[in-house]
């Protein structure tokens, strides 16, 4: 009788962890199969309001809630060059309601920040890789520079100029420092905490020349605020083009795209991974958005998750070794 006992007992305890796990993978697959329904969708733009990143999560916001039919808000959390808000989407729960809009910057930060609060790897899911664009070296009206010539001539002539980015390790920090190396320039990099900022300042004439995203620059090159000079990337952009490459102005092969992406928490369920990235390449194929990201010398890209990862991938490897070699650190040059 005991035996007997003994084994209903065992019998009912196994029957109940069964049905435990049956309800807990019940649970998982109906949140799974509900988003994005349950609350609205948090974008987290990395950088402060006025800057690309911003602009870029602004455009996709209103597009995504339209294919979804939830709300998507766009929340800047800005500093650190993209860490603090990239830190913010890591640390939230992985349930599809929480992305953060990034920019090239998060190719550098693995090998230029002593330690990440994060592992780029582990506990981040790239969900998209929404296009590349040039970056755009302007010269402020009272610098008195209206060429890249001039600009070269001046600075192997010993004159030192001072030239803004958004950060130390934007990728427009390590293309002119690698420019600036190339040619033998002796230049002083401004970090800024935006673009917002940076263009304030050199529409301002505070500082001489910046570097920056074409989705940045443009509309003030439009507006005549600021004198174009040269891009990064190895052909001209549509968008400008009668603006030199660096590769046609005396350093051929020089290349260096901006980018944006869009990440997740790295435990995000894959169907709702898969589901944002289907939603955001249908985004993108819209022809408004299209349209607005065009307008401002954005390629758009879209495509798999994986392709947004080999990407990225490649990004860390290439800048995170310019980095090391030439020992660039967050407190300088």
């Amino acid at each position: 009788m005991l035996d007997l006992a003994k084994t209903a007992k065992r019998a009912l305890l196994l029957a109940l962890l069964t049905l435990g796990a049956g309800n807990l993978a019940l649970a998982q697959t109906a949140g799974a199969g509900t988003w994005p329904t349950q609350k609205p969708i948090r974008f987290i733009a990395v950088f402060p309001p006025g800057g690309s990143v911003d602009q870029v999560a602004r455009i996709l916001a209103p597009a995504l809630q339209a294919e979804l039919k939830q709300n998507v808000i766009v929340e800047n959390i800005g500093g650190a060059s993209g860490v603090i808000g990239t830190s913010a989407m890591t640390r939230s729960d992985p349930d599809g309601y929480t992305f953060a809009v990034v920019f090239d910057t998060h190719g550098v930060n693995p090998s230029l920040k002593e330690k990440l609060p994060y592992d780029t790897i582990k506990d981040i899911s790239p969900i998209i890789l929404v296009g590349t664009s040039p970056m755009v070296l302007v010269a402020s009206k009272n610098s008195g520079i209206t060429s890249f010539k001039q600009l070269v001539d001046q600075s192997k002539a010993g004159k030192k100029f001072s030239y803004g980015s958004i950060g130390i390790g934007s990728l427009g920090h390590l293309a002119m420092a690698r420019l600036a190396k190339q040619a033998g320039f002796d230049w002083n990099h401004i970090p800024y905490r935006g673009g917002g900022p940076l263009m304030q300042d050199v529409l301002g004439g505070q500082v001489e020349l910046a570097v920056g995203s074409e989705f940045l620059v443009k509309p003030h090159i439009d507006n005549k605020g600021v004198i174009p000079l040269v891009i990064t990337t190895a052909k001209r952009s549509p968008s400008l083009p009668n603006v030199p490459t660096i590769s046609e102005s005396g350093f051929p092969g020089f290349s260096a795209p901006a980018w944006w992406a869009v990440l997740a928490p790295g435990k995000t369920p894959p169907a709702i991974v898969d589901a944002m990235n289907k939603a955001l390449n249908k985004v993108l194929k819209n022809p408004a958005v299209a349209e607005k990201f065009k307008s401002q010398g954005i390629e758009i890209v879209g495509g798999s998750t994986e392709t947004a990862r080999e990407f990225i991938g490649k990004q860390i490897g290439i800048w995170g070794k310019f980095v090391i070699e030439n020992n660039i650190k967050e407190t300088g040059q």
